[in-house]
């Protein structure tokens, strides 16, 4: 049991220095000039077709809805959430 935990110690610091390694390479490859690249030819494109004018929205007719009828006030009375709050009682000191 003691040799398998040696041997998967020495893999992580093998992958360390490996890492390292990598991580030096790539310094060095960001430090150094890039090369000129040739600049590619720009292909012409011919132009977009032109689509029809799309058709306009027709406005909507205005509703006038009729007025409540006396009995449906009086019904939303009795439910408090649908009143108004009772006004603020003066406070005497």
């Amino acid at each position: 049991m003691a040799s398998c935990k040696s041997i998967i110690l020495a893999f992580f610091i093998i992958l360390s220095f490996t890492s390292m390694n990598f991580t030096l390479a790539a310094r060095h490859l960001l430090q150094t000039t890039a090369p000129n690249l040739p600049t590619l030819p720009m292909p012409t494109l011919p132009p977009l077709p032109s689509f029809p004018a799309l058709p306009t929205i027709p406005s909507l007719p205005q509703v006038t809805l009729p007025q409540l009828p006396a009995a449906a006030t009086s019904i939303m009375s009795y439910f408090p959430f649908f009143s108004s709050p009772p006004p603020a009682a003066a406070s005497s000191p």
